[in-house]
């Protein structure tokens, strides 16, 4: 892949200020760290938001990400395509992080270098942040196959100093040696090979693409709930303890701060399950995650009627929509008034 995909994604942003006038002055943290501030109309719907940061850098394969911010509330929450900026935002002076929302079985396949190339900057700022936890052997080669996409083939004095001054891992001053001994062996690798070597490693890995949502269970238990392209899981720590796959769920919903998973007749258990999180707008802002993520995942052609009885929720709705390869999918669980959020 060219250095055009490798240069920084954006220059030093104007700091924001609180406004009344029209238009939005908002800031967005690209995955290279670097910012860029964006001038739009505050009645634009969010998709138009967010189609000119994917135009800003040239994105095609636009589908897999998605723009984080603060919700006044005080969560981060994802940017609706469908709903006007002004029913989303309640001040200028805001932030958005542009970020990987989907996290597909093999991120290798993606079709485009710059997608590829999007994922693992993801990758490497989750592995800098601990958290996408591995073990050391994999800490190592994952980091080794980023010195050489950073630094090309191993350079004894360059690898040493690059190490000493930028850090890919918590504690990886015991991993150096490591890293070093397996870079040596990647002589010849193109950057470009060199992400997809990288995201090959982390698609296996436990906590690859895992966004934890604290919870508790039926029984008090702290345990952390997350969704993936394979359905909803649970972990305790960083160990993953049960997985409930799109084929097993009946029915998600909530009530309140309660999350809902509604099983298939299983003779083994119970077939409604009842987690707790931390509040309403918690919960909601996890089931509509999963409400995204089955539709993206799942449904691969439009369907002759919506879905209800799997996603839904009495006194909430949701419209969301996506492109994927089939064509324009559009899904609307609604109140029983008809109103949408």
């Amino acid at each position: 892949m060219g250095d055009r995909h490798r240069r920084r994604l954006g220059s030093l942003p104007v700091k924001s200020r609180v406004s009344k006038e029209t238009k939005l002055r908002l800031r967005v943290v690209f995955l290279d760290d670097s910012e860029r501030t964006f001038e739009v109309e505050q009645k634009v719907l969010g998709g138009d938001f967010f189609n000119k940061v994917c135009g800003h850098l040239k994105l095609l394969e636009k589908e897999y990400f998605g723009l984080e911010f603060r919700h006044h509330s005080g969560n981060y929450v994802w940017l609706e395509l469908l709903k006007p900026l002004v029913k989303q935002i309640k001040c200028n002076d805001l932030f958005f992080r542009f970020i990987v929302k989907f996290f597909p079985p093999d991120p290798g396949q993606l079709k485009r270098g710059l997608t590829r190339y999007l994922f693992a900057l993801q990758i490497k700022q989750d592995l800098s942040n601990g958290s996408l936890t591995c073990n050391d052997n994999s800490a190592a080669l994952l980091v080794s196959h980023i010195l050489q996409s950073e630094l090309g083939d191993y350079d004894e004095e360059l690898d040493c100093h690059h190490l000493e001054m930028k850090h890919y891992v918590p504690n990886q001053e015991y991993l150096d040696h490591k890293i070093i001994k397996l870079h040596k062996k990647h002589r010849g690798v193109s950057p470009a090979d060199s992400d997809i070597h990288l995201l090959e490693v982390a698609r296996k890995l436990d906590m690859y693409g895992i966004r934890p949502h604290p919870a508790h269970d039926g029984e008090g238990m702290r345990i952390n709930l997350a969704v993936t392209h394979s359905g909803v899981l649970v972990f305790q720590g960083n160990t993953k303890i049960n997985t409930f796959s799109w084929a097993k769920i009946r029915k998600l919903s909530f009530k309140r701060k309660h999350f809902l998973i509604k099983l298939h007749d299983q003779p083994s258990c119970k077939d409604t399950l009842e987690f707790a999180m931390a509040s309403r707008d918690v919960c909601k802002s996890f089931w509509k995650m999963c409400v995204e993520y089955h539709a993206f995942f799942r449904l691969s052609e439009e369907p002759k009627a919506i879905p209800k009885t799997l996603l839904s929720c009495k006194g909430s709705s949701f419209r969301y929509r996506y492109n994927t390869n089939p064509g324009l999918i559009l899904i609307s669980i609604c109140t029983e008034s008809g109103k949408h959020l």
